[in-house]
Order: C-alpha cells, then structure tokens, then sequence
C-alpha cells in the first residue's frame, strides 16, 4: 500500500515565532514519550492532515492564535517530563 507519509516531499519555509518553533520541538518531545520515533517535519504533517477543512474551523484557529498573550507557551521551557531528542543533522542555532 502507498503511504502518504512516504510520497515525494517538499522543503517549505516557515517563518513564525521563536516560542512556536521551540513548541515543535516539545511536540516531538512529546511523540518520543510516547514511544515514536519522529522528525519535526513528521509532527507537522500529522498536525495539518489532522485539522478540518472547514472554513469556520480554520478561522477559529487562527483567531485563537492569534489572540495568545505572549508568553502563552512560557511553560514549554521547563517540560522536564519529556525526554531529550536529538535532532539529525546540523544543530540549528539561534539568531
């Protein structure tokens, strides 16, 4: 069977807040302490065939986004319950 997760890919630039991008990787944290084995580029894939294509639904997202304070993801920084993962490759560094 072809599994959308190994079709051909794309390389997509995604320009968003620092604290956004510090919560993907808690995500993938997150997916290790549940026993998967994963990459950023897998956790958002899931998190986007996963939302509802309806227009309301979309919106509301977005609204919500939109309206966090921001310090909302603060309590990221000290998950000590997840494990550390390593990711392949270069070490991203910070600007």
């Amino acid at each position: 069977m072809d599994l959308l997760w190994q079709r051909p890919r794309r390389k997509t630039l995604v320009d968003w807040p620092e604290d956004v991008d510090s919560r993907l990787d808690v995500l993938v944290r997150a997916a290790a302490a549940a026993g998967e084995q994963t990459s950023r580029s897998q956790v958002l894939a899931a998190l986007v065939t996963a939302v509802e294509v309806r227009p309301a639904v979309i919106a509301e997202l977005l609204h919500t986004y939109r309206q966090m304070p921001a310090d909302a993801l603060e309590a990221d920084k000290t998950r000590e319950d997840l494990p550390s993962v390593r990711s392949p490759g270069r070490t991203r560094g910070r600007r």
